[in-house]
């Protein structure tokens, strides 16, 4: 691969990333994406030395190659996780050896860029940390309850007009088919003995009168209000009767979001924030690495472009 490439590390299906991807190949900037839990070692070669300006040498998924040393970016959307490829210890050891070994590799390389680095993806994904970190930067955070203790869980649902939602946004599925797990109001009455079985969070209801999911890419910070229709509480489970419209970011939301990043050592985010009727901005939550491409059609923002740009020339 001729000139400075950039890698992008993502599942098979990934049509945010294919965005990209066709951004960076319109800008003649050279790609190589691959899945390293997936391609790896069936599809991927790997051969990378110590040297004394880091790790060298070279990664070559299908006819490509990058030489280690002129990587420009990593792009890490949504690569699998690397699992065993076939059973017992030996598969098991081999895929923590490989997780270890082509991961380390590609979290360690010198003069790259990381749309986010992995491990700082990681440390972000945990709702309490996030909302520590929203707390200590000035953002408005709701009252907020995680226990497994049924009689705490009842005491705090009677306080307040109360929602529950889970800590992790993980697969689930219903009868075979995938389902989500959507923010929920739950009474007082409700809770039972169940709560004890793991960890809940509990967290007082705003009273919206809309959402904002605030996009920021490097120092680039894009918003759209999303409307729901009336009486529903998480617009993820309307995508199809939602209004959308780009909004400015408020300068100390601004500022704040931008060190919530730098704090956790991100480069991109995905905010969620409740909007009341006075223009109050509440912070629910951040993914360190959300789904953005949809917004880009809806609220007219140049998210593509703006990835583009900062995998292609860097931070300004």
């Amino acid at each position: 691969m001729n000139g400075r490439p950039v890698l992008v590390a993502t599942e098979l299906e990934d049509a945010t990333a294919d965005l990209v991807i066709a951004e960076l190949n319109r800008r003649r900037v050279p790609v190589l994406r691959l899945d390293p839990g997936q391609d790896f070692p069936a599809n991927v070669v790997l051969s990378a030395r110590t040297g004394p300006g880091g790790w060298g040498g070279r990664l070559t998924a299908g006819d490509r190659t990058a030489d280690l040393t002129s990587v420009r970016a990593l792009y890490h959307r949504r690569p699998s996780v690397y699992t065993p490829q076939g059973q017992g210890q030996e598969a098991r050891f081999a895929a923590q050896e490989n997780r270890r070994g082509l991961g380390g590799v590609l979290g360690a390389l010198a003069g790259c860029l990381y749309l986010s680095h992995p491990q700082a993806i990681a440390r972000a994904e945990y709702k309490p940390a996030q909302l520590s970190a929203a707390i200590r930067e000035g953002l408005t955070v709701p009252a907020t309850l995680i226990t497994n203790d049924p009689a705490e869980a009842k005491a705090f649902t009677a306080e307040q007009p109360t929602i529950y939602k889970p800590l992790h946004a993980g697969a689930y599925d219903v009868d075979g088919q995938p389902a989500g797990i959507w923010a929920a109001p739950v009474e007082p009455g409700e809770i039972d003995d169940r709560v004890s079985v793991c960890a809940h969070l509990f967290q007082a209801q705003v009273p919206k009168a809309s959402d904002v999911r605030a996009v920021v890419i490097g120092d680039q910070v894009f918003c759209a209000r999303i409307t729901a229709p009336a009486g529903v509480l998480d617009w993820r489970a309307e995508y199809r009767h939602l209004t959308y419209e780009p909004i400015k970011c408020p300068d100390e939301i601004r500022g704040a979001l931008l060190r919530f990043l730098a704090g956790f050592g991100l480069k991109f985010g995905a905010f969620d924030f409740a909007l009341t009727a006075e223009d109050e901005w509440w912070f629910l939550e951040c993914n360190p690495n959300g789904q953005w491409a949809w917004l880009e059609h809806e609220a007219g923002l140049p998210l593509t472009s703006a990835i583009a740009d900062l995998l292609q020339h860097g931070e300004s």
